[in-house]
């Protein structure tokens, strides 16, 4: 087994992923019994650039992660290995954006578009532009197209169901106790905030990832 020594957000996101599921999982405002051994994730999943106004394309994501109960939409933040003193950590326009139109691709897939993306396209154009207005447009085609139909049938083959309910928006955020560095105590509303202390687990500034 190689040993691999990963740095920053990214490492830290899929070192939790990796060792630390549970985390989420058993959050008091999820309580989620399911096995983190029975979860999917998606790493990096990306949905094109952000793009402008009437574009398809809205991002990246950190990852999500499917259990039997819920899909969790993560952003994830660190501390940048120094002491962090804000109490309140936002997230950006952009950023909120991309969890409204992924929670509202999750919730109007199912099982009768598994194999005709062209036709949940075609469908649900409408409903689309009404609640985006402006901002998007639908994915028609591509790898944009290509990359949502993989996520969307996965996903929702793997969770029992997906509503508005049980789709979690979910903000990581990595710090060093041993440096008395603290987490931010608020964030935007509609995300759960979990605190996340590497210190325990670093070598030098790395973290130590199992390949």
């Amino acid at each position: 087994m190689s040993k691999v020594f990963g740095y920053g957000e990214d490492a830290l996101t899929l070192w939790t992923l990796k060792r630390h599921t549970s985390r989420i999982l058993e959050h008091p405002k999820f309580q989620d019994k399911t096995a983190p051994s029975d979860c999917i994730v998606f790493y990096r999943p990306s949905f094109g650039r952000s793009g402008g106004k009437k574009s398809a394309e809205f991002g990246e994501f950190d990852a999500i992660l499917v259990s039997s109960e819920n899909a969790y939409l993560v952003e994830s933040k660190w501390d940048n290995n120094a002491v962090y003193k804000k109490d309140e950590i936002t997230l950006d326009k952009e950023q909120l954006l991309r969890h409204q139109i992924l929670s509202w691709y999750l919730t109007h897939w199912n099982k009768k578009h598994y194999h005709n993306w062209q036709n949940f396209a075609k469908e649900q154009e409408k409903d689309f532009q009404k609640e985006f207005k402006n901002k998007k447009r639908i994915a028609t085609k591509g790898l944009l197209a290509a990359n949502l139909h993989f996520i969307l049938t996965k996903s929702t083959k793997h969770c029992k169901k997906l509503s508005a309910d049980n789709i979690k928006n979910v903000l990581l955020f990595f710090h060093n106790a041993a440096k008395k560095s603290k987490p931010p105590k608020k964030t935007n509303k509609s995300f759960t905030l979990i605190p996340i202390d590497y210190s325990k687990e670093i070598d030098g500034n790395f973290i130590p990832l199992r390949m």
